[in-house]
């Protein structure tokens, strides 16, 4: 089938672009121009964008530079966007030029395209959509639009629900003890309910730091147009503009203190994807911890047993892997890789404006997707459903040589160390050999060495 071609023109002259493509020229040079990936900005990019750009539509009503009827047919454009219409009329590669004014007047021309559709009369992409506006504040503002109301509305929702659900199940197992390890060996003894206190407090910590950072989200751009003096804008755009923006969106913005600093810099992007790395950090740690104590079933740790999920191996029949942890540990390893892509656009600031923002936005908004996504698969898939092996704990700990640590205070270090190297060497229990080796009554041995006590701390004598 034969694809039909309009011509388009602006400040460059003419061009094609495709007969039922609402963007226009500019658009259309960003396509020709920008084939470097499969990547296109995230969606959640695109509507928090149109969020923008009606908010600034009503922005510049009230202050009475963009007609009634203009921006009537602007902010249903908008809104069409919003609710998840024409988001295949956004076709830019994400690494296009550093500013994203391609991504920029892409919207400002489907919207100015739908806008003409519903008023019957030209809506211009620059004069009016665009209205007091530049690309330079409003790629910055939609970054943290976006983000924000992600991580508010997605990401801490997610947190604490991975929180409830690692606290229910230290309620159910809590209570059960098992061989605490360093250094990948055996160590003293740990309840459930102290080992998972600490994938509690990781992700509490992380949740913690992940608001704090991104409170200076809510700080935006707008209003400083080009450099941040606010050329060609109302001095009253900026305040009226976050207060239109929070009314849509329930999420609370102000203009930014300094907006040269929000223009030139991507500081708090680079400060709130510091925060989502630590996050991704504790996530990979938990998953790991996971897969460890599943291992086996036979001939690892065993300690727990996973849900089953899918066959674990195409020609071992049989087989079940661990695979909600290994893909918990590949989602981190993105985030922190996410990170270290945002560092580097975070240094591309160049006097008055920061050229990598594209990827900034692509990467921050990637990373609290999936740090989203996988805390409630982790939550709902792994640690809600494992089930503890008790018979592959009390026979561990039953060995476990290290228990003799509690008799340091009772004979000594060098005598616990012989009594472990001998229980170890003869594959007998810890308590056999220290009775066979010390005259402590047996009785007493028992209570000194009882795993349970031992996780209590304190001496024993």
């Amino acid at each position: 089938m034969t694809k039909t071609y309009r011509t388009e023109h602006d400040s460059m002259g003419e061009l094609q672009v495709p007969a039922d493509a609402m963007y226009q020229a500019q658009t259309q040079r960003a396509v020709n121009n920008f084939t470097i990936s499969s990547l296109v900005m995230p969606t959640s990019f695109i509507r928090a964008l149109a969020h923008v750009k009606r908010a600034a539509a009503k922005t510049n009503n009230k202050l009475g530079y963009l007609d009634s009827q203009r921006f009537v047919a602007i902010s249903k454009a908008c809104s069409e966007i919003i609710n998840g219409q024409h988001l295949e009329q956004f076709p830019v590669d994400v690494f296009q030029t550093g500013s994203g004014t391609s991504s920029n007047m892409n919207a400002n021309e489907v919207i100015a395209t739908r806008a003409s559709e519903i008023l019957g009369e030209k809506v211009h992409p620059n004069d009016h959509v665009n209205m007091g506006q530049s690309s330079n504040d409003v790629i910055p503002t939609t970054i943290h639009v976006s983000a924000a109301i992600a991580i508010e509305q997605s990401l801490q929702p997610a947190l604490d629900h991975l929180l409830s659900v690692i606290e229910a199940k230290i309620e159910q197992i809590g209570e059960h003890v098992k061989t605490g390890r360093t250094h990948l060996m055996d160590a003293m003894p740990i309840t459930f309910a102290q080992s998972m206190s600490a994938w509690r407090e990781q992700v509490a910590k992380a949740k913690h730091h992940i608001h704090a950072s991104a409170s200076q989200l809510n700080q935006l751009a707008q209003g400083g147009t080009a450099v941040g003096t606010g050329i060609n804008a109302d001095p009253r755009f900026a305040e009226l503009f976050a207060h239109e923006l929070s009314q849509q969106t329930n999420v609370c913005f102000m203009p930014a203190d300094n907006l040269f600093f929000q223009i030139a810099t991507q500081d708090t992007a680079v400060a709130v994807s510091g925060q989502l790395k630590t996050l991704a950090v504790a996530l990979m740690k938990i998953a790991n911890d996971l897969r460890w104590m599943n291992s086996g079933p036979l001939s690892g740790l065993g300690e727990i047993e996973l849900e089953a999920l899918q066959p674990g191996s195409s020609i071992m029949p049989g087989k079940v892997n661990p695979v909600i942890p290994e893909a918990t540990a590949m989602a981190a390893a993105q985030v922190i890789g996410n990170d270290a892509t945002i560092t580097v656009a975070g240094q591309s600031g160049n006097f008055e404006l920061n050229v990598m923002l594209p990827v900034v936005a692509y990467n921050l908004l990637q990373s609290i997707e999936i740090l989203t996504n996988t805390s409630i698969a982790l939550a709902d898939k792994a640690i809600a459903s494992f089930r503890v092996n008790e018979h592959n704990l009390t026979h561990s700990l039953a060995k476990n040589p290290i228990l003799v640590t509690a008799l340091n205070p009772v004979i000594g270090y060098e005598k616990a160390a012989a009594i472990a190297k001998k229980a170890y060497a003869e594959q007998k229990s810890i308590l056999n050999v220290a009775a066979a080796e010390t005259d402590i009554d047996y009785q007493e041995l028992k209570v000194l060495l009882d795993p349970t006590k031992l996780t209590q701390g304190g001496i024993n004598s």
